[in-house]
């Protein structure tokens, strides 16, 4: 049956070359787009780590202000947690969570190096943000005067520096940091958390390290500020004029976690939209291919159908015949897609695991035989039901 197929279709090896191209396309459209999806899924289907409503961004903005800056940031700080609205307000740098903003560096332990994102914050950062702990605790005031800077490290970046060992109390050092003297500043494991994906649940879970920001800290002015429930845009009002009197000249900008976050969703997800729309383009024009190559087959074959019709075949087998050439003509297409699919995962491109690549080939796979079987079931149908007696008497 098989090599009766591959006769067939090598009889009419034009037509059908072009059909292979469409569906050889149409095959890797499909996996870049599930590529992106199941990326995409699999970051979602992951913990953030962290609890984002009811927390607030406040940008504080010195402009032209450059006298005692740290001296009235930490009034300013004082004055926002005296409010009975604030369950909890910390200071960080600017890469707050869902923002665009980005810092990372080199983190070492012993020979083994990591790139982590940095992200300077005070003692209340991780009771602001729900930040639970694994092992080993948040930083202390009192962990100040230790000689090295106390920090909390993520679970991925354990796993990048000290694999199976327990990382408290274990000393690392940053390849980019200033010197003073011959003496690189060094870094005291205290705690660890488990995951922090700061960029929203569609993305990694990148290595990650929190630093205790220095008492007089006078550039990281961006303040995280936790509300009780049911706090409103009233006390934002009060707030900002509050720190403007405080702070006369400043800049204050109050933005909101759960805003930010799907802001960050938009940006991940439009990009999928579109492939998605111009993959349905494609699979639509393949559609229309498939039926106007079967009806057109059906039109110029009807004396060949009628002959087999007369000879006993059934309605079955008539229709298994056309559906066998479109999935062998897939089969094809799939096979020259797989040479160029297979060498994602190999070379590993963008950084990706393999599995997310192994599953969007399956998918697409699956995808073109359902979409090939559905478009040529009803051309089949129709070839199946010509009487051999009027198909031959018109030949």
């Amino acid at each position: 049956m098989l090599r009766h197929l591959l006769k067939l279709i090598w009889n009419k090896k034009g037509s059908h070359s072009l059909l292979i191209i469409e569906i050889w396309a149409s095959f890797m459209v499909l996996f870049g787009v599930l590529s992106l999806i199941v990326y995409n899924l699999n970051n979602y289907l992951e913990p953030i780590g962290f609890e984002y409503k009811n927390v607030w961004v406040v940008d504080l903005n010195n402009n032209q202000d450059t006298t005692a800056i740290a001296e009235k940031t930490t009034q300013i700080m004082q004055r926002i947690r005296s409010y009975p609205q604030v369950a909890s307000a910390s200071r960080m740098s600017s890469n707050t969570p869902f923002s665009a903003n980005t810092m990372n560096n080199s983190t070492n332990y012993q020979k083994i190096s990591s790139m982590a994102d940095d992200y300077y914050t005070d003692e209340e950062f991780s009771k602001t943000l729900d930040l639970p702990l694994t092992a080993g605790r948040w930083y202390l005031p009192e962990d100040r005067v230790s000689k090295s800077t106390p920090v909390v490290i993520n679970k991925k970046l354990q796993e990048k520096l000290f694999g199976d060992e327990n990382p408290l109390g274990k000393v690392l050092g940053n390849n980019d940091s200033e010197s003073e003297g011959n003496q690189k500043t060094t870094f005291r494991v205290v705690g660890v958390v488990d995951k922090f994906k700061a960029k929203g649940e569609f993305m990694l879970d990148n290595p990650a390290i929190f630093k205790l920001m220095d008492k007089n800290d006078k550039w990281n002015k961006l303040v995280l500020i936790k509300t009780k429930a049911g706090t409103d845009a009233t006390f934002e009002e009060r707030l900002v004029k509050d720190i403007a009197a405080m702070a006369p000249g400043w800049g204050i900008e109050v933005s909101y976690l759960t805003e930010s976050r799907k802001n960050r969703h938009n940006l991940t997800l439009v990009p999928v939209i579109i492939f998605l729309i111009i993959s349905g383009f494609l699979l639509t024009n393949v559609a229309l291919g498939l039926f106007g190559i079967l009806n057109l087959g059906i039109a110029r074959r009807r004396s060949e159908i009628g002959l087999r019709r007369a000879m006993g075949a059934t309605e079955g087998s008539v229709t298994a015949q056309f559906l066998g050439e479109m999935w062998v003509l897939a089969a094809f297409s799939v096979i020259l897609g797989l040479l160029f699919a297979v060498q994602f995962p190999i070379m590993n491109v963008f950084d990706i695991a393999a599995g997310v690549y192994l599953t969007a080939i399956a998918a697409a796979i699956v995808v073109i035989f359902v979409i090939v079987t559905l478009c040529a079931w009803y051309p089949s149908r129709q070839a199946a039901r010509v009487q051999p007696a009027l198909a031959l008497h018109e030949e």
